[in-house]
């Protein structure tokens, strides 16, 4: 199904004291256009940000902000030192074997060593940090792309309804201009009857050979058919799980066309009526892709 382009994503992670927050706006565009609001410690990773969303959306506006936030004891994150703490652990019991003390080995012993805790390096914390806001940022997409799917689901069947009315409006249309052609070649023959006073200087052969060459300028069956054809192919697209949004926009163009046509081959009011109301909802179907991906 078609995507809207308007939507908003949020998410939120906190893991190992560090909370990361990713919001996404969307809004129509021809292309994918990005703007990023990144903390300074990511700002090198825009490129690599990017690539993520172009996994995610072809086409939009979008506004992305990233917020880190740390637990506000102060704390600086330590991680064990699993040598030292062996290491310890096994010279601790040396000393009471040696000395012969009962006492188990405890934990409060081997944390009076400062080896045993030692801080986490910065560049491990980058690395960790750089894994959150990853994980945070697709969150937020797939929020995103979830309201942008159930937009573009409520504008899919608005098209469809328009479509299905443009459908009957051209059937109308059909109907009434094969009604017309016999009216239409009468005309012609009343016409060229009061400017001509001799019959007999007309050959009769060319003469219904000229009219029936311009009353088949008067059919409007191809375009019809080509119309119909454009509807078709405009609903197989809606149903894609593609973008779709720059292929219904053609299609609405050469139906445009197709529709000036039948317009311009008919001298009927009716009929010229019911084409106004073709382009009208042309027209709204213009404005609702605007906003498909």
């Amino acid at each position: 199904m078609v995507a809207s382009m308007t939507g908003f994503g949020r998410a939120e992670v906190s893991r190992d004291g560090i909370n990361i927050s990713a919001e996404v706006r969307s809004v129509n565009s021809r292309y994918l256009d990005l703007t990023l609001r990144l903390p300074r410690s990511i700002s090198q990773r825009e490129k690599e940000l990017k690539d993520i969303v172009r996994t995610f959306l072809n086409r939009g506006n979008l506004n992305i902000t990233v917020k880190i936030a740390y637990d506000s004891n102060g704390a600086i994150p330590l991680k064990v030192n699993t040598a030292a703490a062996k290491s310890y652990f096994k010279l601790l019991n040396e000393i009471r074997k040696s000395v012969k003390i009962r006492e188990q080995v405890k934990l409060e012993h081997l944390l009076t060593f400062s080896e045993v805790l030692e801080p986490v390096g910065e560049e491990e914390t980058d690395e960790r940090e750089w894994e959150l806001v990853q994980e945070t940022v697709r969150q937020a997409l797939e929020n995103l792309n979830t309201m942008r799917s159930q937009e573009g689901s409520e504008l899919a069947k608005d098209l469809e309804k328009r479509i299905h009315r443009m459908e009957e409006t051209l059937n109308e249309v059909e109907k009434l201009s094969k009604e017309r052609i016999p009216e239409e070649r009468k005309n012609l023959h009343e016409r060229i009857a009061q400017l001509v006073e001799d019959k007999f200087v007309i050959d009769q052969n060319r003469l219904e050979l000229e009219i029936a060459l311009m009353v088949d300028k008067l059919d409007i069956t191809e375009e019809c058919v080509r119309y119909r054809s454009h509807n078709k192919f405009f609903l197989e697209a809606l149903n894609k799980n593609e973008a779709a949004g720059r292929k219904l926009n053609f299609l609405v163009q050469e139906m445009n066309r197709e529709a000036n046509t039948i317009g311009s081959k008919s001298s009927d009011a009716a009929i010229a009526h019911m084409i106004i109301g073709l382009k009208e909802e042309l027209e709204k179907i213009r404005e609702q892709l605007q906003n498909i991906e």
